[in-house]
């Protein structure tokens, strides 16, 4: 009997073990999809883009992260993004404001929709603004070189952080601070397209940017 007993146990955990993956399968087909990029899954995840960055879904076709030998690291990179995400957003809110508003007091001059022909109008008129500009663009990059250099050197600086969140943000929950740095870097990139498509109209059509939309869309009305 006691044979018996243990021959039907053998024979159940025998027939259990038949519907049970192997362990180190599993673990095998976890670890090939864990090294698959989340933007291009059919591409491998570059190595240092690990998810730890706001904003980082391993999306680098060209291996730019993976260049550390010209002076130019992740780090850098990661700066330099942030930086231009920045500008971009001001950029553009400002080109949209200033067509839907006229110019700030002391540009009248720049009557122009279009703010790449405002530029030229208020270079005409106030070569002074330009070069003061200039200036204090020369000054805040001075700062953020120093400063860029200093962190990547000592790591004690995120790429981007200057510590200017007077309203506190990014004081108090980490995950609410996390999803507030991923939605600064996603709507930068957007202001980056958004920028660079004001720029590039307002050039080759000498109109606003809504000016421009309202255009598009009436000669393509159906």
């Amino acid at each position: 009997m006691v044979k018996f007993a243990a021959l039907a146990a053998s024979v159940l955990l025998g027939s259990a073990s038949a519907f049970t993956p192997a362990q180190s399968n599993v673990q095998r087909n976890v670890a090939l999809r864990a090294e698959k990029s989340q933007a291009l899954p059919f591409m491998n995840r570059p190595p240092l883009l690990d998810g730890s960055m706001a904003g980082d879904v391993g999306f680098d076709p060209l291996g730019l992260s993976n260049i550390d030998d010209v002076g130019i690291d992740l780090y850098w990179l990661r700066e330099a993004e942030v930086k231009h995400a920045r500008v971009a957003m001001l950029a553009t809110l400002g080109i949209i404001q200033v067509e839907v508003f006229g110019p700030a007091p002391g540009c009248e001059a720049a009557t122009a929709k279009c703010q790449m022909d405002a530029f030229w109008q208020i270079w005409n008129s106030h070569p002074q603004y330009i070069a003061f500009a200039l200036i204090m663009i020369t000054i805040i990059e001075t700062v953020s070189g120093i400063a860029t250099t200093t962190g990547r050197e000592t790591g004690e600086r995120a790429p981007g952080d200057f510590g200017l969140d007077p309203l506190g943000f990014c004081k108090g929950e980490p995950a609410k601070a996390a999803r507030l740095q991923a939605q600064e870097i996603a709507n930068g990139r957007l202001a980056m397209f958004a920028a660079s498509g004001l720029l590039l109209q307002g050039c080759s059509t000498h109109e606003g940017g809504i000016e421009n939309l309202m255009t598009s869309l009436r000669d393509n009305a159906f």
